[in-house]
């Protein structure tokens, strides 16, 4: 049964992975990063993690997303024919080497497996993981966790700085009829 649900889970990330490259309109795309997410938090149940399944859901799929939204929703990228235009210039060139780095960890990854090296699924499970995550996240990785959230603050105060020249400006050059 938990092989029919990870095969099940794992379909559902694999579509809303695709899903979110292939849609055009970014807000369709944020909605599909949230089908992912929570196809990962059912994977994280089904390896006994339920924190981080938790944790899953409500920071990525819940603040993360709606930060996603409001900056989509603020910049009004759903309408935008010069993001169209860039995407489509370097669209190839991202492709091949997207296509390229997934093919070499593939075979990076199968070499390891044929080699004999021991898999992660041999050792020991440790269960008790709420409290190590706690500990680790608010003693060796305090720096870093403050860091990203400044960066995070930074990048929304861009956002309304952005939006608010634009606004003073007369709105976006672009889109003005001639």
């Amino acid at each position: 049964m938990e092989q029919i649900f990870f095969f099940v889970f794992a379909a559902i990330a694999l579509v809303a992975a695709v899903l979110l490259v292939a849609f055009r309109n970014p807000v369709y795309s944020a909605l599909s990063l949230v089908a992912a997410f929570f196809a990962l938090a059912g994977l994280f149940v089904l390896l006994n993690a339920y924190f981080l399944a938790v944790v899953q859901i409500i920071v990525y799929a819940g603040a993360i997303m709606v930060l996603f939204l409001f900056v989509i929703m603020l910049l009004n990228l759903g309408h935008s024919d010069t993001l169209e235009r860039v995407a489509g210039k370097y669209r190839r060139v991202a492709v091949v080497l997207l296509a390229a780095a997934l093919v070499a960890q593939l075979g990076f990854m199968a070499g390891r497996r044929w080699v004999g090296t021991p898999a992660s699924g041999d050792a020991p499970l440790f269960t008790d993981n709420i409290n190590a995550i706690g500990k680790m996240l608010y003693t060796r990785y305090l720096f870093p966790f403050e860091v990203v959230s400044l960066i995070l603050l930074v990048a929304l105060i861009g956002v309304m700085v952005m939006v608010k020249g634009d606004r003073e400006s007369g709105g976006n050059q672009s889109r003005q009829a001639p």
